[in-house]
């Protein structure tokens, strides 16, 4: 059942003074009515929090009676004399026989898992299909994080922790992790849960396979032994995967953490308590970085590593690519002068790896630009050859220095926090892997120019 917009108000004491049928009807399974305080305990918590903080706040509404399990969206508007309430996308289903039940062969996507975990993201519940890889060993108590490794979305962040921070659905984590069969990459999704009294529980979902698994790596050489690394040898990709995600998990529970603190979620906290989160988030966000960038260099490093030939639009992946920072550059009052819809340049290369080039010559653009500034992005061709350049305004870089910015770990003498040092070296061997070159030109106080460069194909 889904309904447009029901309305109710709330009177000073909290009382329910008008509703719409649907909520009228589950306030009086609640065993109350009209002129009786809210006997929906999670809307009850909501309204108190927009009372206490006396401004509008939006969030996912869920209840439950003996008939159904509602979810739906609540906007709550406090005033002088209560609140009023619209909930958009009011749905019903058949209620949750338990917290965490039996899951059922016939519930899971074939090639999946289902899965459970309680508000700490610990691992309760989890059941492969008959034709899915099986599950691994050990993994009662372990979080999410533990069991996976979570991938970022192309915004650099986690699908997962963002929910978790909300208390609401998710889809599209994408993650990875290690079974007897080798390694596979999966999708999880997952609904929030919540007890009789409105308290978030954890989350229910599913997990399906995005590839076939691929084969385990055959173990060579002087081996590392201990437990949490299993007997790889430390020039194995496996054991690079392993320190990967041993990192990855500790920061993602540290930025989610963060996260919901610097958001105030369970309610306000002092201005500088939340800023001092936001800063921990920020660096948790860093650290992560690192991890992906040091990922992808023992990838890009490993011989045989080959790029796909997509076909690709040089223009349409540099909108991709302002559209995705686009909010960086505006806190610091930076226009970016982007490719209009109809520049387009055809070329080959992988695209998520052009779009990774793009977003790091962006994104270096953007921190290194002065305030109010401008940058131009440009898409060309010479001979065989399509190009696209990013410009900046920035301070510019001497000829020694033009020398070793692609050189691994190189900041040009820098001291903050502002990347690795291994984005531009990652860059050009991408480039480089896909036909390519990445290049540099500029001059003291004259801004800098990269251009990429990759084989060029005939339009459509």
């Amino acid at each position: 059942m889904s309904e447009r917009i029901i309305r109710g108000r709330i009177d000073r004491s909290g009382a329910l003074v008008s509703a719409d049928a649907p909520l009228l009807r589950l306030q009086q399974r609640a065993g109350a009515g009209l002129g009786k305080p809210l006997a929906l305990p999670h809307l009850a918590r909501l309204v108190a929090l927009a009372q206490r903080l006396d401004r509008d706040i939006s969030r996912p509404l869920y209840a439950a009676d003996d008939h159904s399990d509602i979810h739906a969206l609540v906007r709550i508007t406090p005033d002088a004399d209560g609140v009023s309430l619209e909930i958009n996308d009011w749905r019903t289903r058949p209620p949750t026989v338990s917290q965490i039940p039996v899951i059922a062969d016939s519930a899971i996507a074939p090639q999946g898992w289902t899965w459970e975990c309680d508000q700490q993201l610990r691992v309760v519940a989890l059941r492969a299909a008959s034709d899915a890889p099986p599950v691994p060993g050990g993994w009662e108590g372990r979080s999410l994080s533990e069991l996976f490794e979570l991938q970022p979305d192309e915004d650099g962040r986690f699908p997962v922790l963002r929910a978790l921070g909300r208390q609401s659905r998710f889809e599209g984590q994408h993650v990875q992790g290690d079974v007897a069969a080798g390694r596979i990459a999966m999708t999880l999704s997952g609904e929030p849960q919540f007890d009789a009294t409105g308290r978030f529980t954890g989350f229910r979902g599913s997990a399906e396979l995005a590839e076939p698994p691929a084969p385990a790596a055959p173990v060579q050489g002087a081996a590392l032994t201990d437990p949490a690394f299993g007997s790889l040898p430390l020039s194995d990709p496996q054991f690079g995967r392993r320190i990967d995600g041993a990192l990855r998990g500790p920061l993602s529970r540290i930025i989610a953490t963060a996260e919901t603190i610097s958001g105030q979620f369970d309610g306000p906290i002092r201005a500088d308590y939340a800023r001092y989160a936001g800063d921990i988030a920020h660096a948790g966000r860093h650290l992560l970085g690192l991890v992906d960038d040091l990922a992808d260099l023992q990838n890009i490093e490993r011989p045989g590593f080959k790029a796909a030939a997509d076909e690709i639009d040089l223009g349409d992946l540099a909108r991709r690519a302002v559209g995705l920072l686009g909010m960086k550059a505006e806190e610091k009052g930076i226009r970016i002068d982007a490719p209009k819809t109809d520049d387009k340049m055809p070329a080959t290369g992988e695209f998520r790896r052009v779009l990774q080039v793009l977003l790091n010559l962006l994104g270096n653009a953007i921190r290194y630009s002065p305030e109010n500034s401008q940058i131009w992005i440009r898409v060309d061709r010479e001979g065989d050859r399509a190009m696209i350049t990013v410009a900046d305004q920035g301070q510019g870089i001497d000829a020694e220095q033009q020398a070793v910015v692609f050189e691994k770990f190189e900041r040009l003498g820098r001291t903050d926090s502002g990347g690795s040092g291994l984005g531009l070296y990652i860059a050009r061997r991408l480039a480089r892997a896909m036909d390519g070159d990445l290049t540099v030109e500029s001059a003291p106080g004259q801004g800098a120019r990269f251009t990429l460069s990759l084989p060029a194909r005939d339009g459509e």
